[in-house]
Order: C-alpha cells, then sequence, then structure tokens
C-alpha cells in the first residue's frame, strides 16, 4: 500500500511547510514501492576501510546497507570493529558472550550461528563484534591461513542458503590483520574520505596495502567506490577536497555526497540507522541516493565487463 500523498507537494503550494516536505521525504525512503534496486548476477562482497579515524567509515557501512535491504535487496554487514558500533547502530546483541564474527574467525561458530537480524528490516543481517574481538589478532598470528580466515568462512554454502546480496565488512581504524582479512574476503573496497583538513591524510598507504593485498592474496580486489562524507556547503574547503578527491580519483567518487548532520550523528546513540532514525532529514536521503549509485553502478561495471 502506497503512503499517501501530502498535499501541496510544491514548496510554493498551499499548505506547503518544511514539516510536510519532511514527511514525504521519509514516506519515500520508508516506502520505496516501485523503486526497487537491481540484484547483482553475484554477491557483492565491499570491504569499507579507512585507517584514518573519524571519516564516517561505520557510519556510512550501516546506513548504505540499509538503504539497499529498504529497497528489496538482502545484506549482510560484519562487524569487524571491536568497537562494536556498528553492531549497536543495527540494533543488535553484542555482549560478550553473543555469537560473534570473533568465533566465526577462529573456527567455532558458523556464519550462519553468527549471523542475527536487524530490528530495523527483515532484509538487513549483521556478525556482531563483541569485545572478544579486541585480542584476536594477537590470536590469528598463530593460527594457519591466517589473512583468509574471514574469506574461508564467507565461501562456506551458508551466504547461499540466506540468499544474500550484498555483504558489507566494517574494518577497525588501522591496516592490522583483521582489516587484511577483511580485504581478502572482498571484491570491492570502499573508501569514505571526509571533507575536511588533511583529508587525503594515510590514503596512500591504504592504497600501498590493498596493492600488496591484490598482488600477495587477492587478485580479484579492486578500489571500486569512493564515497564523500561529512560535507559542509558553508566551507570552501568542503568543495575543494571535494574537487581534489574528483580530480585524483575520477569516476570511481560517487556523485552523491553525504553531507554533515546532526541527525547522522545522533542515530547511533540510539541504536539506529539515520534511515530508521529521521527518513526525512538530508543525510538519510544522501544515503538512499549513494545506496542506488552503488547498485547501478555493480550492474553498469557487469555490463561493461
Amino acid at each position: 500500500m502506497n503512503p499517501p500523498a501530502v498535499p501541496g507537494e510544491q514548496g510554493n503550494a498551499p499548505g506547503w511547510t518544511p514539516i510536510a516536505e519532511e514527511a514525504v521525504r521519509a514516506a519515500r525512503v520508508l516506502h520505496p514501492e516501485g523503486n526497487a534496486l537491481p540484484r547483482p548476477t553475484r554477491r557483492r562482497v565491499i570491504t569499507v576501510a579507512n585507517q584514518k579515524g573519524g571519516v564516517g567509515k561505520t557510519t556510512s557501512t550501516v546506513n548504505l546497507a540499509a538503504a539497499l535491504a529498504l529497497h528489496g535487496l538482502r545484506v549482510l554487514v560484519i562487524d569487524l570493529d571491536p568497537q562494536g558500533n556498528a553492531s549497536t547502530a543495527l540494533g543488535v546483541e553484542h555482549r560478550s558472550g553473543t555469537p560473534s564474527i570473533y568465533e566465526v574467525l577462529i573456527g567455532d561458530v558458523s556464519v550462519t550461528d553468527a549471523t542475527a537480524v536487524s530490528d530495523q528490516s527483515d532484509n538487513l543481517f549483521c556478525i556482531p563484534a563483541t569485545i572478544d574481538l579486541a585480542g584476536s589478532e594477537i590470536e590469528l598470528v598463530e593460527m594457519a591461513s591466517r589473512e583468509s580466515r574471514l574469506k574461508e568462512a564467507l565461501t562456506s554454502q551458508s551466504l547461499d542458503a540466506m540468499d544474500i546480496d550484498y555483504v558489507f565488512i566494517d574494518c577497525p581504524p588501522s591496516l592490522g590483520l583483521l582489516t587484511v582479512n577483511a580485504l581478502v574476503a572482498a571484491h570491492e573496497v570502499l573508501i569514505p574520505i571526509q571533507c575536511e583538513y588533511y583529508a587525503l591524510e594515510g590514503l596512500g598507504q591504504l592504497l600501498s596495502n590493498i596493492e600488496l593485498v591484490q598482488a600477495h592474496l587477492n587478485r580479484d580486489l579492486s578500489v571500486s567506490t569512493i564515497l564523500l562524507t561529512m560535507y559542509d556547503g558553508r566551507t570552501k574547503l568542503a568543495d575543494q577536497v571535494a574537487d581534489e578527491v574528483r580530480n585524483h580519483f575520477g569516476d570511481i567518487v560517487l556523485r552523491t555526497i553525504i553531507p554533515r548532520s546532526v541527525k547522522v550523528s545522533e542515530a547511533p546513540g540510539y541504536g539506529q540507522t539515520v534511515l530508521a532514525y529521521d527518513p526525512g532529514s538530508r543525510g538519510s536521503m544522501s544515503y538512499v541516493d549513494a545506496a542506488k549509485e552503488v547498485a547501478e553502478r555493480g550492474v553498469q561495471h557487469r555490463e561493461a565487463s
């Protein structure tokens, strides 16, 4: 059932108010009937990485995943950050003792048994991170195939059984063994870059590590997407950074830019994505637009290949 139309849907129409405008936007986010996104012909495994903290990495992971799920795609988020922020935002239990990505990595639990359904969509799943993950890199050093533990877990039949279209892997803000596992397990890398000072700081090291993984561990890996975040249109700096990133990386930079938003910042504190917390906000709409680009670009890349 389609959401009721709001009178005066044009800004200059009688009865039009900012609240009415936000209600229309919220209805479009929460009821995207007729706007289903294309399913990929093969599952897309996307690692979201940037060792620089505070760039919107986890925020982008959970909100892109939620937007794709709302548009009918089945999405799994793997929380590989010991802080567990992605698990919190998706409303998934992640107290110590909960089946989590830690148990998956050490081989004690299957992907299926560690997967929980988000309370925000029946299409949105999460393998949570618990505090046990904090010491996992030390344990992994002694294990066989330490760089490919996650890949081995994900190549099982469990993802086929869940009919997953997208897997998003949220990395810790470092270039350690957990991030290497994420890069080895993925087909693509999505890098969020904030439109602020020192935006490209440390990015060269990340790209060098990706090249090493490509050369030695995962030849199928590619940097497919750059997402500009924390854009503040009131500053010249934001435009300068956006232009610099576009000039350097070209077409892999999404057209959609995520604005700096109070609602986006508040949502995790309520255990929600911004799409659930305030679906009519600018931040929410921006993530929906970015998710559409991600889905459509995936189809274009397949057709071109």
